[in-house]
């Protein structure tokens, strides 16, 4: 087990120090662990809430009103269940010591892009290309 990486309080990773050292990488470790708590917890909820509004309605309407917005929160979960097993691999990246860079080129990804999207696996310029090669395929 290593030791903990000491990280002020209000730090944010600058162009300006050497890409993804320790303070950076444990920065984006913290950032993924909130995010993963954070959904899980919210998973937590729904569960427990889809397990209390189980009743029987005898209204119609109000019945297919309630399992459209069943449907529609499960499908949310579902869509962040996916997310919990992404932000797992970004966590396994950091362990292995190939977080931030990108999975196609092997150049880092900007600390703007990780920043905002700490999931991502592809600079911007790579995920662009392979969102056009998918529209372009997709078309056919």
């Amino acid at each position: 087990m290593k030791a903990e990486t000491f990280l002020p309080e209000h730090y944010r990773p600058a162009e300006d120090e050497p890409f993804m050292n320790e303070r950076q990488l444990e920065y984006f470790r913290r950032k993924l662990l909130a995010w993963k708590a954070e959904l899980l917890a919210e998973s937590k909820e729904t569960i427990e809430g889809l397990q209390h509004s189980s009743r029987n309605i005898p209204d119609v309407a109000d019945r297919a009103s309630e399992e459209t917005d069943r449907a529609l929160e499960l499908r949310t979960r579902d869509r962040q269940r996916k997310l919990v097993a992404k932000i797992d691999a970004a966590l396994r990246r950091i362990e292995e010591g190939e977080y931030g860079y990108c999975e196609v080129t092997g150049e880092p990804i900007s600390l703007k892009r990780l920043d905002a999207r700490p999931i991502a696996t592809m600079s911007l310029e790579a995920q662009e290309r392979h969102e056009r090669r998918e529209r372009v395929h997709r078309d056919d």
